[in-house]
């Protein structure tokens, strides 16, 4: 029963996503919003709107360690999984903005979550300056996207495309009832992805956060999967780029924020020492490990992509490990610590050099 209603959960909240983003996107476009300003916002912040709801949902049920492990756990699991999943189905190339403003943004906003989580706990001024910080941010990109080239508004254009005159969702209340119904079914979804979540971590002996950093930020990133490799397939790897960059940013800003403020009632959101002392430090060094792999050739490589999924495995290997206090665990940790991070940092800076060395030969 548990696997049924964690597979009901999870269907409700890929469901939910997929309607609330068609009608919010067909009603913004049919105000006269371009598919730019869509795209940006409505679209990258609708597919993280399932780690809204469970982690909202996780919070005024009093289960915080779900609600934060959620968010971490989704960040680590959109850049090391998903982008390197994409990668592997196709070279994504690194628009010139994401490296120089949203990748800046989303380890800006990486550190700020660091230093209010230092108290242990996320305070509800802490969640309304996050979201404060969101409202700004999104009313940046609009500001910006009026000065984009045509070329990245026709990108867009052809991921978000407006209803058609006589099409199903042209009409205002076809679009109200996307929305609505999107939503009746991410609440819907998240409560019983929650439930069957923590049936299982009781059932496996490991924490409510062990589970809410894998199996609930894996599930809850199903759309931002869909989207971003669908796109690369597609050929439109900036948006599959964009778009893990964009929900990360969003996740910490809007869904941290808002799960704040739904647990005011305690005073805020607790912050787990564990994610403390280690899975937020993993989630920031995911964050500025993007910087020298985007900036080398502006593109992630197969191989890089590779090693991404790799340290996703490996990460999980570890909280697994860790959480049965298996007798493998110090030989795991040594022999990532001494071989495979230098490794990889190794490799990294001699794939600099070479391409930089590319175009003068």
């Amino acid at each position: 029963m548990n696997v049924l209603l964690f597979i009901a959960g999870l269907a409700g909240l890929i469901i939910g996503a997929e309607l609330l983003v068609r009608g919010a996107s067909k009603l913004a476009l049919s105000f006269g919003i371009s598919p730019l300003v869509v795209g940006l916002t409505i679209v990258a912040f609708g597919t993280s709107s399932p780690e809204v709801a469970v982690s909202i949902g996780a919070a005024l049920d009093g289960k915080t360690d779900i609600a934060v492990g959620n968010v971490v756990g989704s960040n680590i699991f959109n850049v090391l999984f998903i982008l390197g999943l994409s990668a592997l189905i196709t070279p994504l190339v690194v628009n010139i903005q994401i490296i120089r403003q949203e990748v800046p943004i989303m380890i800006g906003a990486s550190l700020l979550l660091l230093a209010f989580g230092l108290d242990g706990r996320l305070s509800v001024l802490d969640g309304g300056l996050l979201l404060g910080l969101l409202v700004g941010y999104t009313a940046f990109l609009i500001i910006q996207s009026r000065r984009e080239t045509q070329a990245a508004r026709d990108e867009y254009a052809a991921e978000v495309k407006p209803a058609t005159q006589g099409s199903w969702d042209a009409k205002l209340p076809v679009q109200l009832a996307l929305i609505v119904a999107g939503l009746g079914f991410l609440v819907a979804g998240s409560e019983a992805l929650v439930t069957a979540s923590i049936a299982f971590a009781k059932l496996m002996g490991v924490s409510d956060l062990v589970i809410g950093l894998t199996i609930v930020a894996a599930g809850t990133s199903m759309p931002e999967v869909a989207t971003s490799i669908t796109a690369a397939i597609k050929g439109e790897r900036d948006i599959a780029v964009g778009n893990v960059v964009g929900s990360n940013t969003f996740n910490i800003l809007g869904c941290l924020g808002a799960s704040s403020l739904a647990a005011s009632a305690s005073g805020g959101l607790m912050m787990p020492a564990a994610v403390m002392n280690f899975d937020l430090w993993v989630m920031l060094a995911v964050a500025l490990a993007c910087l020298p792999v985007f900036m080398t050739g502006r593109e992630i490589a197969r191989w890089e992509g590779a090693v991404f999924i790799g340290y996703y495995v490996a990460y999980v290997s570890y909280l697994v490990l860790a959480a049965q206090q298996h007798d493998a665990l110090p030989a795991f940790s040594s022999v990532m610590l001494s071989f495979m991070v230098p490794l990889t940092l190794v490799t990294l800076v001699v794939s600099l050099i070479k391409r930089k060395e590319g175009p003068g030969a």
